[in-house]
């Protein structure tokens, strides 16, 4: 400890007044003044061109950090997974955080936490926010717990505009010819030449169609490549919304006249349960993640296909949605550590981890000798 305790950290802690018996949680977060995000940016080396402020209290991080230190060690891993928590709510984030503070700010260890952002559904529930308890805490808690800086709601809007695309590509393949479909889908240019993107590409290379000029493609293959044919009966991609709304459990979409009757029933889950989110605490890289995206299975064919993101073609799209998403939020504990905030997929139906990408970067920015207390499930 004492050869650890060396650091190259300049870091300013933040004593705390401790009372008894403890005030509420809400109390004890908003009797501390947390310190610039900038000033804690600079303690632990980050440069000015690596941070994003959202305000003055919290901050994106580049994650170009990444290949800057890409030859620098990492740190120690410690992983506070699932318990049960105690009577007064001590689990896994109270731990977290406790710990990196007894680290961090009494034995002086270069330390980070990571932990996952709340969702608005059970904090406005009966379990409530996630910041931690007592004096162990991620401050400001408001911030913490509400919005933070907007990952959740790109997941939403990315997870609905994938929604979306399906209902409306069954629309269009139900009221249209094979050729108008196709028409539609590789338009002419201004100078009447067609041409398939990417995306286009390989969706042709999956169907075992090695063409690349539009006009060579055959009656049977315009058919093929232009009909997803989606059975609505084994759509599983369903609209999200961050919020505990029990009537959306089971809704019933297409009741507009514009939409010639073609109604199904589906439902809303949480934004937090989106296979989005999922992939936001797994993915590595911003390829890495629009890959993921597109190979998203959100139905299957009435022949028994799978359907795909990149089979609809919104995978561009949705990773344009998610681009300042998957880069990590910089936060502080109550006595001043750092703290990254991100990804928050659901334990009970994914993996309960905060993003890989938050812990490869605290395990570079601790050093050698530093700590990253994670929590996972």
């Amino acid at each position: 400890v004492e050869e650890a305790s060396k650091s190259d950290w300049k870091i300013k802690f933040l004593p705390l007044t401790l009372c008894e018996p403890v005030p509420s949680d809400i109390k004890v977060a908003r009797s501390q003044t947390p310190k610039p995000i900038t000033q804690l940016a600079n303690e632990i080396g980050l440069k000015g061109t690596e941070l994003e402020p959202y305000g003055s209290k919290k901050a994106k991080v580049s994650l170009s950090l990444l290949k800057r230190l890409q030859d620098s060690p990492n740190g120690n891993y410690v992983v506070v997974t699932g318990m049960t928590p105690t009577p007064l709510g001590e689990g896994k984030s109270t731990t977290t955080i406790g710990l990196t503070q007894a680290l961090g700010a009494h034995l002086k260890l270069n330390t980070f936490a990571c932990v996952r952002q709340p969702s608005q559904g059970p904090t406005f529930g009966i379990k409530g926010g996630a910041a931690g308890g007592g004096y162990s805490q991620v401050i400001p808690m408001e911030e913490f717990n509400l919005h933070l800086t907007g990952d959740i709601h790109a997941i939403t809007a990315a997870n609905n505009l994938l929604a979306a695309q399906i209902d409306t590509r069954m629309f269009h393949e139900s009221t249209q010819s094979d050729k108008a479909l196709f028409n539609r889908l590789v338009p002419k240019n201004k100078k009447g030449e067609r041409s398939f993107s990417a995306i286009q590409l390989r969706r042709l290379g999956r169907l075992g169609i090695e063409k690349t000029d539009p006009s060579t493609l055959t009656d049977e293959e315009i058919h093929k490549f232009a009909r997803l044919d989606i059975d609505p009966a084994t759509i599983t991609w369903n609209r999200v919304l961050d919020t505990n709304d029990r009537y959306l459990r089971k809704i019933t979409v297409g009741q507009s006249a514009t939409e010639k009757g073609r109604v199904r029933e589906t439902q809303f889950d949480i934004s937090v349960a989106s296979e989005v989110m999922a992939i936001l605490a797994l993915t590595t890289s911003l390829a890495d993640m629009k890959e993921r995206l597109g190979k998203m299975v959100v139905a299957t064919s009435h022949s028994g296909q799978p359907v795909t993101a990149d089979d609809l073609g919104v995978t561009g799209a949705m990773a344009v949605l998610m681009r300042d998403a998957i880069k990590p939020n910089l936060m502080q504990t109550l006595e001043g550590n750092p703290v990254f905030v991100h990804a928050g997929p659901f334990a009970n139906i994914a993996h309960g981890n905060s993003s890989i990408l938050s812990d490869q970067i605290a395990l570079k920015l601790v050093g050698e000798t530093g700590v990253v207390v994670t929590e996972a499930m």
